[in-house]
């Protein structure tokens, strides 16, 4: 019979990717992140555990959603008082935050608890295509 390893902390090698969004499909981009990010593209995935990749996203303002999604993706708020919702399209929250969109649906598509939240750390996004990551030598990663 044959026993099933577990890796350990230091067993394994974190890797960087540099991804550039420029006019990749918001979601088809996203589920790809996730995967990475979890480590799922590794041969020792377990899923309680953070063995993924960093990755860097690029030309994050130019991201690309099919369809009216621009004028009728809708983002709400509540502030906790009555009457304290605040409705924002996908269009407006571009123009204030360009990297919003994309950093918003891959933390969609992690888990929700304290793992979801240190796998988001990994990911760096930038709306231009300049980014202070050049030391850790991202290879670049096409989607």
């Amino acid at each position: 019979m044959q026993k099933t390893t577990m890796l350990k902390p230091g067993e394994f090698d974190r890797n960087w990717y540099l991804v550039d969004a420029s006019g990749k499909t918001l979601g088809r981009l996203a589920t790809r992140v996730a995967s990475i990010l979890r480590g799922k593209t590794k041969p020792g995935y377990s899923p309680h555990m953070d063995i993924g990749d960093f990755i860097v996203i690029v030309n994050a303002s130019r991201i690309h959603v099919t369809g009216n999604k621009k004028e009728d993706k809708i983002y709400w708020s509540h502030s906790g008082y009555t009457g304290g919702i605040r409705f924002t399209n996908l269009k407006d929250k571009m123009e204030k935050d360009p990297t919003f969109a994309v950093t918003n649906a891959v933390k969609g598509m992690l888990p929700h608890n304290k793992l979801g939240k240190r796998l988001l750390k990994k990911l760096k996004v930038y709306a231009g295509a300049e980014h202070p990551h050049k030391a850790q030598m991202p290879q670049p990663l096409e989607l």
